[in-house]
């Protein structure tokens, strides 16, 4: 299936190139789509640098940052409109690891959506706090307990859609951000009838930069999941 990793990026300039190099290299057949949120550090020059080289290569400049939310909403438009069938999502910081790619990209065939999971067997973090995993897998359950599907890794942002998914549960609406916006995905999904299936990761500490994930993000889907439940979603 013609498939398209998209890569949302604010300040990523030491990390884009690396990154797309792994991907490339561990999934050749796969397209990258960088949605870059004009990057004071310059990060699409890297990227336009590579398209040089490299037509498996894309960039989606926008005018300023919006949040992860407006970024993958773009890239998933833009996907559509050029005929890709599976769609990815990735984070640019090696967090998110191309090994996991393959495995998942291979596996991808057995359900409508594929989540990246930290929090099944074989699926875990490194280097995080204790602090750090309390607020992730804390919230996954708890979108879990409000929502009422067996999801164990809500809140995660390595995924990989067929196009048709995306196309039905009409994401141009969706108005979240952050971990919200990732809980509002699969639940648009789920309650459409869609099958989602879980595969292990391992989440890595980011190699260069500092995280973009806020409290106040945090504070936002904790109260977004209870509207998720009880409004008309799609």
């Amino acid at each position: 299936m013609k498939t398209v990793v998209i890569i949302p990026t604010y300040n990523e300039r030491e990390n884009i190139g690396p990154f797309m190099e792994a991907i490339r290299s561990t999934c050749p057949e796969a397209d990258i789509l960088v949605v870059d949120d004009n990057s004071p550090d310059k990060t699409a020059d890297v990227v336009i640098d590579r398209q040089k080289k490299d037509s498996q290569i894309h960039l989606l400049s926008r005018k300023g940052k919006e949040g992860l939310g407006r970024a993958y909403i773009a890239g998933f438009d833009w996907a559509i409109n050029n005929g890709f069938a599976r769609i990815a999502q990735m984070d640019a910081d090696f967090s998110h690891r191309p090994t996991d790619l393959k495995n998942i990209l291979n596996n991808a065939n057995k359900a409508d959506l594929s989540l990246g999971s930290r929090w099944v067997k074989g699926g875990g973090t490194a280097r995080w706090s204790w602090v750090r995993k309390l607020i992730s897998r804390g919230g996954s359950i708890y979108a879990g307990l409000i929502l009422g599907y067996p999801i164990r890794d809500w809140t995660g942002g390595f995924n990989v859609w067929n196009a048709q998914v995306l196309k039905d549960i009409n994401f141009q609406t969706v108005q979240s951000n952050g971990y919200s916006f990732q809980i509002e995905m699969k639940y648009r999904a789920l309650r459409k009838g869609f099958k989602a299936q879980e595969i292990p990761i391992l989440f890595e500490d980011r190699r260069v930069g500092q995280s973009k994930m806020s409290m106040r993000i945090v504070l936002e889907a904790l109260y977004r999941v209870w509207r998720f439940r009880f409004q008309k979603l799609g």
